[in-house]
Parts: structure tokens; sequence; C-alpha cells
């Protein structure tokens, strides 16, 4: 049997919902935004969207953003955590994962090193 060929991602090859998640993001002005592509290395979803804010103001607007934007597109997260403290909000959107941080607990929690397997796209 032939080895199938998967596609490289690339940021045009990101699934849409995907893709409006990131331009939300950086229509709210979003720092260090990056896609982890966790397919080959996660059973529980395909991307990481990770990205950053400067405040819990901002945290809070970027994952509204981002809610809204994807909701108007007709989908919606299955859960979301963390607006609270708005330290790092978490929304899960099945094949993709949010995470706003601050640059504190970006810092602390490290998925980027975490997850260094993973190829990324940096925006």
């Amino acid at each position: 049997m032939p080895e199938e060929k998967t596609r490289p991602i690339t940021k045009r090859t990101l699934p849409p919902e995907l893709k409006l998640a990131v331009k939300a993001s950086l229509a709210k002005k979003a720092q260090d935004v990056v896609v982890l592509v966790l397919g080959e290395l996660s059973s529980f979803t395909d991307y990481f969207l990770v990205v950053s804010g400067t405040s819990s103001r901002q945290n809070a607007a970027v994952s509204e953003g981002i809610e809204d934007d994807l909701r108007k597109a007709g989908t919606r997260p299955l859960s979301v955590e963390g607006r609270e403290s708005a330290d790092w909000i978490l929304m899960d959107y099945g094949s993709f994962v949010v995470h706003v941080f601050s640059a504190k607990a970006r810092e602390h929690y490290s998925l980027e090193k975490l997850w260094g397997d993973a190829p990324h796209l940096d925006y």
C-alpha cells in the first residue's frame, strides 16, 4: 500500500476556523501569536493557538473577540476557562485550543517549550 502523503501545514492550509481565530486575536492587538501543530503529537486536539496580551483587560478582549467572530461563523467553544482572572484564558474548540496568556503566565507555563517537537507558525 503506498504511503499517504500529507501536505505541510502552512498559514494558507490552516482550517478556516483557526485562521479566523488568528485574525480575531490580531485585530485585538494580541502579541506573540503562534500556532502549534499538534496533530501528530496529541490525541486531544490538532492545534494550539497561543497568544499574549499586555493586561487582564486586553486578554479578556482578545478572548471575547475570538469567541464573537467564531460565533458569527457558526462555531462555538466546547468550554472556556479562566475569564475571571484573565491571566490564562483557555478556549476549547475541539480541533483547536486557544490560550490567551499574560506575559508572566505564558513564561511560567511555557507551552511552546513543553510542545517543542510540534511544528509552529509565527504571526
